[in-house]
């Protein structure tokens, strides 16, 4: 099976009041990949030192960290290829590369130390996919019975079996500072829902907006979490779930499927949307749904970050690893009244794309399945 990221989606509705036309305010990271590769971002921390993946016409990625004009390749396991997913505040990047025995490992990378191996939860490969302030890392990985689950591994690499919400598998995607843990967990049934991890309570199933699948992709400090999740029509539309219920931004939006990738401690969200064959990226900000179509935005939204930078890549016959203002003028805005309370309140409580080629899951995607 293959591991899809955070990339699938939708366009827009018909406006309540159209805005004027404005390109979004994209940057180009300004990443020269050596053999002319596409460049995609994945995370950027207040010093501006990027997780990013360089990759080929064939789809081979391989992970660097990128600072001040620098370009710092991620494959020192043995084997050609690796992925960066993260980077905290300490410059402190996750991913997972693949050794020589051609078995992926989740890593932490840090320039004093290199790069260090997480190990697994008794099978072949892990897969490492966020890291918080106190070094904190999730993702997933192989058991010895040949399923993978979601693990948490601590600052020395010690790693927790997350288990699952009653299936045989569960992957996480994404973490806060204060170690709650988001991702996606498979039913006795084997239809995978979200969820939310913390030591306390545990695995808690967070639901679906009425059909039969959801998956997580972020968490903010506060712990409102976002994602997708099946509609009783059988479409994907972004959630945002604020601990109590699953809001249903795909609603606002208000036509095709919608994902959401990321959300900062703002509570402003971000995700990706697809109409046809045209990508696009939306951020629900301050009560309003921005939409950006192609070519006008980021193709790729694959998170926000606290300086209210959307992160991802932008799209011109290759992808550009890039960013862009979430307060960035929009070509179309929609309005979504009905949900303002709601998400000044998800504020005032909080006052994580190219695809994860992987041989396990069917969507993530961060992952949707």
């Amino acid at each position: 099976m293959r591991l899809v990221s955070r990339c699938c989606l939708l366009l827009l509705a018909v406006c309540t009041a159209p805005a004027a036309p404005a390109v979004a305010g994209t940057h180009s990271l300004g990443i020269k990949a050596p053999n002319g590769e596409q460049t995609v971002a994945y995370d950027v921390n207040a010093r501006g030192q990027v997780a990013a993946v360089l990759e080929d016409d064939e789809g081979n990625q391989r992970g660097v960290l990128f600072e001040k004009g620098k370009l710092t390749e991620l494959r020192a396991l043995g084997g050609g290829y690796s992925d960066a997913k993260a980077i905290n505040e300490d410059g402190v990047v996750v991913g997972s590369a693949q050794g020589a025995d051609r078995h992926w490992k989740a890593f932490v990378y840090e320039r004093t130390r290199g790069m260090r191996e997480l190990g697994t939860l008794g099978g072949d490969s892990s897969y490492g996919m966020a890291i918080n302030r106190r070094g904190e890392v999730v993702g997933f990985a192989d058991t010895s019975n040949g399923f993978f689950h979601a693990f948490l591994a601590d600052g020395n690499g010690v790693m927790t079996d997350l288990g699952t919400l009653g299936g045989t598998i569960s992957y996480a995607s994404a973490m806060n500072n204060k170690g709650q843990v988001v991702g996606t967990a498979s039913m006795p049934d084997e239809y995978r829902h979200a969820f939310v991890y913390d030591p306390v309570r545990g695995m808690v199933d967070l639901g679906t907006l009425g059909g039969l699948s959801s998956s997580a992709s972020a968490i903010n400090d506060a712990g409102v979490v976002v994602g997708a999740s099946l509609t009783r029509e059988r479409r994907w539309h972004a959630f945002m779930h604020d601990g109590k219920r699953m809001i249903d931004l795909g609603a606002i939006i208000g036509h095709g499927s919608s994902f959401a990738t990321g959300i900062n401690n703002a509570g402003h969200v971000v995700g990706t949307l697809l109409i046809g064959d045209e990508r696009q990226s939306f951020v629900w900000r301050d009560g309003k749904m921005n939409i950006h179509r192609g070519g006008k935005g980021l193709h790729l939204a694959n998170a926000i970050n606290d300086e209210e930078l959307v992160i991802g890549a932008t799209y011109d016959k290759r992808m550009d690893a890039g960013t862009m203002p979430s307060a960035a003028l929009p070509v179309v805005t929609t309005g979504g009244q009905e949900l303002t309370a709601l998400t000044f309140f998800v504020i005032g409580a909080g006052a994580l794309g190219v695809a994860l080629r992987r041989r396990f899951i069917g969507m993530r995607g961060r992952a949707f399945a």
